[in-house]
């Protein structure tokens, strides 16, 4: 392997309340300057889709039966774990509970330091949702403004994206498993919110029962008048805020186009018509014939219920140690820290502490890292002087976003792609006073999605070494 390309094989893997999937892909990348980016990414096998395993209580995951799947869809793909060079494991929903991630943790405890592994609250699962859907890249390349909505089995997620990011998210509590059957039809769970929307719709539920036809599109309607609301902006019912699981959309304009992800997605394009039992085609079928109030155009997703990250892609790069400052020393090394770049142009000349700190806790709570109990890195590009005013305002804006994970004894962690992480990390020290420790490092570029590793200095050239995990997504290709 040449140090101008890698060959990485790569997998992703997705376990979420209502399902569980594995994507096994070859990832080539070429060196940009001082980046690796994907040229080339070809998909080995996408594994069945396994409707996530419960044992009696409902709440918790059959670890037993979620590994004996994954060391199945290994077997059929004919790799070896061994063989792995990097990965990704995404828990969302149920998945996040500590005693289901600690257990789902374990099945994967050979390849620790190998993968990057994401609890995704509803905000992360939001804008992941857009990125694998292609609705982010789609916004990049229109210049327009593209909503994303992910249905799944629990909820249902809306992100609104321009210029290549996602401005703001939201999530309901609907989806297709609030109520789901067995096999002669009979009702074999319901959630909290399925028995919501089935008192709104004058249907009574109870386990065991079966519902008619008319009755289950009965609830899927008014699953489906909730979600219209929180689409369309026009205002929300009280009702419908004690659904929502996120503040609602503040975006007032215009939508050009609209993307469907997740696994009621999949009924919404056609490209399933096989049941599962549970309302997933009664809210897409619903929902197509609604969407249309929204006044934009309908797209095909890049993927859809596999609307999320299929692996990640891993790369080593030699920081300078002429222009990073770690105090103390022994804050390093640190490993798989998320990364979160505000929407900050640092260009002008007159920064404010407040505008920072707004943009910093916008990102935060964008990827649900506000309360996050590991230390988070800002990634951002640093342009103009490094005059004692600007140097003052972005430290004081950034470390008060930050104060929540620094009261928890994180370091404050900065990676800007400038030559100016000495002399923020001094300032910080010096002039606003941190107590905590401060890593402040450059010459790197990053994006969101990124989870970086930051090395020991090594003695002879005082340099740190930084392993950068970016996340990947459905049709990717940054190179071209």
């Amino acid at each position: 392997m040449g140090e101008e390309e890698l060959h990485l094989t790569s997998v992703g893997v997705d376990i979420g309340s209502s399902t569980s999937h594995l994507v096994f892909s070859a990832l080539e990348l070429e060196r940009r300057n001082t980046r690796y980016v994907i040229v080339k990414r070809t998909i080995i096998r996408e594994s069945d889709i396994l409707l996530t395993p419960y044992v009696d209580d409902g709440a918790t995951i059959d670890a037993a039966a979620l590994g004996a799947f994954i060391d199945a869809q290994y077997r059929a793909t004919g790799l070896r774990r061994e063989q792995i060079d990097t990965g990704a494991l995404i828990l969302t929903g149920v998945a996040v509970r500590r005693h289901n991630a600690r257990a789902i943790a374990e099945l994967f405890a050979q390849e620790a330091g190998k993968f990057v592994a994401v609890s995704a609250g509803d905000g992360l699962e939001a804008a992941m949702a857009a990125h694998g859907s292609g609705a982010v890249a789609e916004s990049e390349k229109t210049h327009g403004v593209v909503m994303n909505i992910d249905i799944g089995g629990g909820t249902s997620k809306v992100a609104v994206c321009q210029g290549g990011k996602t401005l703001e998210v939201t999530a309901l509590d609907a989806g297709a498993r609030l109520l789901a059957f067995d096999e002669e039809d009979r009702i074999v769970r319901i959630e909290e919110a399925g028995r919501f929307y089935a008192n709104e719709a004058g249907v009574n539920v109870e386990l065991g029962a079966t519902l008619s036809d008319d009755e289950k599109q009965a609830i899927a309607g008014k699953m489906v008048d909730r979600l219209m609301e929180v689409v369309l902006r026009n205002g929300v019912s009280d009702e419908t805020k004690g659904l929502l699981r996120l503040p609602e959309l503040s975006y007032e304009g215009p939508v050009g186009s609209v993307i469907f992800s997740g696994g009621v997605s999949e009924f919404v394009y056609g490209y399933d018509r096989k049941s599962y039992g549970d309302l997933g085609p009664l809210f897409a079928r619903t929902m197509r014939q609604r969407i249309g109030e929204l006044g934009a155009m309908l797209m095909a997703p890049a993927a859809g219920i596999r609307a999320t990250v299929v692996g990640a892609s891993q790369y080593t790069v030699q920081v300078s140690g002429s222009t990073i400052f770690i105090s103390p020393i022994e804050t390093v090394p640190i490993r798989n820290i998320p990364v979160m770049t505000p929407d900050l142009d640092l260009t002008v000349d007159d920064l404010d502490s407040e505008t920072i700190a707004n943009a910093v806790t916008a990102g935060l709570t964008r990827l649900d890292l506000h309360d996050a109990d590991t230390a988070v890195a800002i990634g951002f590009r640093w342009g103009g002087s490094a005059t004692f005013h600007r140097l003052d305002a972005f430290t004081r804006g950034a470390a008060s976003a930050m104060s929540a994970l620094l009261d928890k004894g994180n370091p404050l962690v900065l990676v800007s792609d400038g030559d100016i992480g000495g002399l923020l990390g001094l300032h910080l020290r010096e002039e606003v006073g941190l107590s905590n420790p401060v890593i402040s490092i450059d010459g790197i570029e990053l994006r969101e999605f990124d989870y970086i590793d930051i090395g020991a200095l090594i003695p002879s050239s005082g340099a740190a070494p930084v392993v950068i995990k970016s996340l990947v997504f459905p049709g990717q290709q940054d190179g071209v």
